[in-house]
């Protein structure tokens, strides 16, 4: 069970960091990602890290969204920096960890940004 947070209206050029915690009996987060999906448009990948560290990020996104993790609060977080009104999605968190009877892959609930003047 993810539980997300940062939902938040912004103006463009401001920031925002998105949050998404789990919950339960965990050893660590293996691997974990951020979707966004805009209105009439398929859900894209934002950004993403894999289990030995290395991350991947959307050309749209790149040096401004930093993707990243607190293995001791079980937290994936998105910081999204120089915001545009095309970032305007509802983002989903995805992550997968490793919990005391093996590997699971959760996603949290959507959350709004939207970015306005």
């Amino acid at each position: 069970q993810l539980q997300a947070y940062g939902e938040g209206l912004v103006q463009p050029g401001g920031s925002l960091r998105l949050s998404c915690a789990a919950s339960g009996s965990i050893f660590s987060i293996v691997s974990g990602a951020w979707y966004r999906q805009a209105p009439g448009k398929q859900r894209e990948l934002v950004a993403a890290f894999t289990s030995v560290g290395n991350t991947d990020y959307a050309d749209s996104v790149k040096g401004r969204f930093t993707i990243s993790r607190n293995n001791a609060k079980n937290t994936v977080y998105l910081q999204m920096n120089s915001l545009k009104p095309e970032d305007t999605a509802v983002y989903y968190c995805n992550a997968a960890y490793l919990q005391p009877d093996g590997e699971h892959d959760y996603w949290g609930q959507g959350t709004q940004v939207t970015v306005s003047s």
